[in-house]
């Protein structure tokens, strides 16, 4: 593939890359949408990554290319970077990496470069392509402009970066990104950021299967409405008992400032919040502020015209996602006789709550989700944001094959879209390894 690609690079920009960069996409076993809340979460990285060609040049512009062709070609002046949240394209993702980068060294003249870009995570599937493309652009200013930091660091940066494009992301996508080991899954937990070794049970695959729904995360308010409910959920519980809601800003706030259990907090949702959506004067009236203090101090730029919230169903979920997250790693960490019942089981909770509780779930995913289940999977869920995107099934490693060939029949092969979309729809993976600098010899 390199080779490949450096053939490209020379035929599209007339002289060989300097060096390659490498950023892998992720899979979330369990605990989605819990990251923003300031909730540990318990990604893989997959084999599927960005692969970035670059050749920094004297010039100050960026030139980039895409090896697939759906993808048209852009430059810019590195002294000038706009980016577009109005269509979140493709390059645009490129520019919050390199933009991040240039901010945080305070770059008057960053390095021009050449890049040609080669991506294999399918797209808007909930495996993290897009931010995986930004921690590639990351690390490739980074390396082009002769500058260093550690992962954690890159990691932290490229979350931040990744706002500039208007998704209010929590961090767990390019923690993993950039800390990533083969052979383990990781409990990510925020705030300081920090990442320990999950070793998986042996005896079952995770598959990853695509509804084949694309969900750009940037392109509609869903993700950025469950956000801000979970943003209301908190300042309404931390008024209720008395703390300083202003200040108060995720759910996981509330819970170390209270000092009580994930448990004792999910009766406090049951106590202080009613199950019936909150209008926008009623959430006022709750906080004592007006309409105008809500759209100016609390609401994000794309959630100003939203008229109701519903803040029990997502702060349940949140709370009950972050339990089932620790009880995950607990299993894997003591490796019971039943481990994989039990991990299935959990998996299938979060799934049971994304669909209910967040209501992040589309029809498609709930297709897929009965279909694996049906054919031998252990556990299944979406995983990424939902609304379209993948699911992860643990499935016994003894019926793997079978299960790969009944899915294809049940899902794919039934419907005329899906049948070309096959070959990179359903795979079986383990978990890989982090972001990396390939040098030219």
């Amino acid at each position: 593939r390199l080779q490949k690609l450096k053939e490209m690079f020379i035929s599209k920009f007339g002289s060989a890359p300097k060096f390659y960069v490498r950023a892998p996409g992720r899979v979330n076993l369990i605990g989605e949408h819990i990251d923003y809340c300031g909730y540990a979460v318990l990604p893989m990285a997959i084999e599927q990554d960005i692969l970035i060609a670059v050749e920094p040049v004297k010039t100050q512009v960026v030139q980039l290319a895409n090896t697939n062709s759906l993808y048209l070609d852009f430059s810019t002046s590195v002294n000038n970077i706009q980016i577009n949240k109005t269509k979140p394209q493709w390059h645009n993702y490129f520019l919050c990496g390199l933009k991040g980068i240039q901010e945080h060294f305070g770059l008057n003249n960053p390095t021009g470069m050449n890049c040609l870009l080669d991506g294999t995570i399918p797209p808007s599937s909930g495996l993290s392509s897009s931010s995986a493309l930004v921690c590639c652009a990351g690390l490739v200013t980074l390396r082009a402009n002769g500058k260093t930091l550690s992962k954690v660091e890159l990691a932290e940066i490229c979350t931040k970066s990744e706002h500039y494009i208007g998704t209010e992301g929590g961090g767990m996508d390019q923690s993993i990104s950039f800390l990533a080991e083969e052979g383990t899954a990781k409990l990510i937990e925020f705030s300081p950021l920090r990442a320990t070794d999950v070793r998986l049970p042996s005896g079952a695959a995770f598959v990853i299967a695509n509804s084949c729904v694309e969900m750009n995360k940037a392109a509609t308010s869903h993700y950025n409405i469950r956000v801000m409910e979970c943003r209301l959920a908190t300042k309404l519980l931390s008024k209720s008992k008395g703390l300083d809601w202003k200040k108060m800003l995720r759910l996981h706030d509330v819970q170390s400032k209270l000092e009580v259990s994930l448990e004792e907090m999910l009766t406090i949702v049951e106590e202080v919040l009613h199950p019936e959506p909150y209008s926008t004067e009623e959430i006022c009236k709750c906080l004592g502020i007006s309409l105008e203090e809500l759209r100016s101090q609390i609401l994000s730029q794309n959630t100003q015209e939203v008229s109701t919230f519903k803040l029990y169903q997502r702060a349940k979920h949140v709370y009950s996602e972050a339990a089932r997250v620790l009880e995950f790693k607990k299993i894997c960490n003591e490796a019971p006789a039943n481990a994989l019942q039990l991990l299935g089981e959990l998996m299938n909770q979060s799934y049971i709550s994304c669909r209910e509780m967040y209501e992040c779930s589309c029809p498609e995913l709930d297709r897929l989700v009965d279909i694996c289940l049906q054919f031998g999977a252990i556990g299944s869920r979406l995983t990424g944001a939902g609304w379209g995107g993948c699911t992860v099934s643990m499935v016994p490693t003894d019926k793997l094959d079978a299960f790969l060939k009944n899915v294809k029949k049940a899902y794919y092969q039934t419907d005329v879209q899906r049948l070309p979309l096959e070959s990179n729809s359903l795979f079986a993976t383990k978990p890989g390894r982090g972001a990396l600098v390939f040098v030219e010899a």
